[in-house]
């Protein structure tokens, strides 16, 4: 069932997914080249406590760290470690927050270092992804609609969209009804309605859309090893359009200070 929000309750939201907001801004001004996750993710348990938040993933589900670090071909939910960043990867850093009772939850893709072209087009293209998805958050429009869009675009770039992991609403819980697949037909599923909160976040792989797990019960990786990318916003829909809790600023601040 879909828990919908009032008014105060997505500004309580709103304010969970800017620590995380944050809190990846953070994330942007110290990944380079011979950082470990590990680091990463003491610098950002400390930083969401330090809001008078709670790590939102930290014991979720049995989850042992703060933050997910995807490198590589990990599509999601990796989990840190001490092996260094080297130049040419991607770490996808997904994060969430709780404060006053409910969660925000997002992520972006990194580059480390200089990353080869092809592998850039792939972060683009599904950033661009999200924002397509996030544009049919519109009145009369169903979630079909948002899938389809994602859908359509990383086909038509060649890439694979993972079917095993979608998005999902977002409110008192982490994950909510509905769920927010990025494959899908148009005119299909719910419809948005006014007090709608979802977390929308494209998985999108350079080659096949097949993934597995590893041993570690939690990692998904592409099944060819290419690389994956992974970007996520928290998105109301208010007044019959959608509104961006999270926002991507405090990242593209940071990196603008590190490329000066």
């Amino acid at each position: 069932m879909i828990k919908y929000k009032t008014r105060e309750e997505i500004e309580l939201i709103r304010q969970s997914a800017l620590i995380v907001s944050k809190t990846l801004g953070l994330m942007a001004s110290k990944i380079q080249p011979g950082v470990t996750p590990l680091q990463l993710d003491a610098l950002a348990e400390e930083f969401i406590r330090d809001q008078g938040a709670e790590p939102g993933f930290l014991g979720l589900y049995d989850y042992p760290n703060t933050i997910i670090t995807s490198v590589n071909e990990q599509v999601v939910h990796g989990i840190p470690t001490d092996r260094p960043l080297e130049d040419g990867d991607v770490v996808g850093v997904d994060i969430g927050a709780k404060m006053n009772g409910f969660y925000g939850d997002h992520a972006y893709t990194f580059e480390v270092g200089e990353v080869d072209p092809k592998t850039k087009k792939l972060l683009e293209v599904t950033k661009e992804c999200l924002d397509l998805g996030i544009a049919q958050v519109k009145k009369g429009n169903r979630m079909g609609d948002l899938s389809y869009a994602i859908q359509q675009h990383a086909e038509k770039n060649g890439y694979g969209v993972v079917r095993e992991l979608v998005g999902h609403g977002l409110g008192r819980e982490m994950h909510e009804s509905p769920e927010v697949p990025n494959f899908g037909k148009r005119g299909r599923g719910p419809l948005f309605r006014d007090g709608l909160v979802i977390a929308i976040e494209p998985m999108i792989n350079m080659g096949t859309k097949n993934v597995k797990q590893l041993s570690d019960g939690w990692t998904i990786i592409t099944a060819d090893k290419q690389p994956s990318a992974h970007f996520e916003h928290d998105v109301a829909f208010i007044d019959g359009k959608a509104e961006v809790l999270s926002t991507f600023n405090y990242i593209e601040e940071a990196l603008a200070k590190v490329n000066a």
